[in-house]
């Protein structure tokens, strides 16, 4: 009985270690039955989606053919990648994180951006239930050795390790 009993806090204590789940989203760009391509409305896509801070974008397409280039909202109208942001091109995949709130303006420097393969999203803050997108390691294992130590006080048990902090 006691080995059981051991057992489930021992459980307990990693399931007090474990970060919380991020809440945020990972979109691909124009929808999943869509790759970063021309004739695709992205403006309407984008209208559809709500972004927030932490989110993800996902852009695939073909390599060689297209790329991925972030620009400013007057080279976004002129599809004028000469003083990009960021650009990218490599590989059939490009995965972008959403880190601040704002318009953030993406087209193809390829030729492509008249025929509509340009895209801007709106990013807005995390909804108020959410905790913070970014947690450091350093807290996240303040807050693990926190609720351990926690724990162990609850169940009488001494801390062997010293708490990453001071108390």
């Amino acid at each position: 009985m006691a080995t059981a009993t051991r057992l489930l806090l021992v459980v307990l204590l990693l399931f007090a270690a474990t970060p919380a789940p991020s809440l945020a989203e990972s979109f691909v760009v124009g929808g999943r039955k869509h790759r970063w391509e021309p004739n695709v409305n992205y403006t309407g896509w984008a209208d559809q989606q709500q972004f927030h801070v932490g989110d993800w974008l996902e852009f695939k397409y073909e390599k060689g053919k297209y790329d991925v280039v972030q620009v400013n909202q007057t080279a976004y109208a002129a599809c004028d990648a000469s003083s990009p942001i960021l650009s990218y091109s490599r590989g059939h995949n490009f995965v972008f994180q959403l880190n601040q709130t704002g318009r953030f303006y993406f087209i193809c420097s390829r030729g492509y951006c008249w025929n509509g393969m340009k895209v801007s999203v709106l990013v807005q803050a995390p909804p108020a239930s959410s905790p913070a997108p970014h947690a450091s390691s350093a807290s996240a294992g303040a807050a693990a050795g926190v609720w351990c130590a926690a724990l162990a006080a609850l169940l009488g048990w001494a801390v062997v390790r010293p708490l990453p902090f001071r108390v």
